[in-house]
């Protein structure tokens, strides 16, 4: 059975892909002339995108703050794993920051 914290991050990890998705295909139909329909698939993930969050079970404002941070780190995996740009210590120290930060916000018992 998967516990909430599991849950809760499984859903941060699937609305990054689907954002950081999303985003990079409208970004290769917009900014590397790929076909149109890549830029359409690419606004419907972004939409997914806008309602998979809806599944988390804290505030609106709080999932939001929280996400920006995993937002942070998977685009900086979604860069060296795609684009081959190797994130260097400082990324690794300020993701590491970014995810502390999630945890408190999210996961500190209240």
């Amino acid at each position: 059975m998967v516990t909430s914290v599991g849950r809760s991050v499984g859903l941060f990890f699937l609305a990054g892909l689907c954002e950081i998705g999303g985003g990079y295909l409208v970004w290769q139909w917009w900014r590397k002339d790929a076909h149109w329909t890549l830029g359409l698939f690419g606004g419907l993930v972004l939409f997914l995108y806008g309602i998979v969050p809806t599944y988390q079970r804290a505030s609106f404002g709080r999932v939001y703050a929280a996400y920006g941070a995993i937002f942070i780190v998977m685009s900086l995996a979604w860069g060296y794993l795609v684009d081959g740009v190797r994130p260097d210590r400082y990324d690794l120290v300020g993701g590491s920051l970014c995810l502390a930060g999630v945890a408190v916000m999210m996961y500190w018992p209240r």
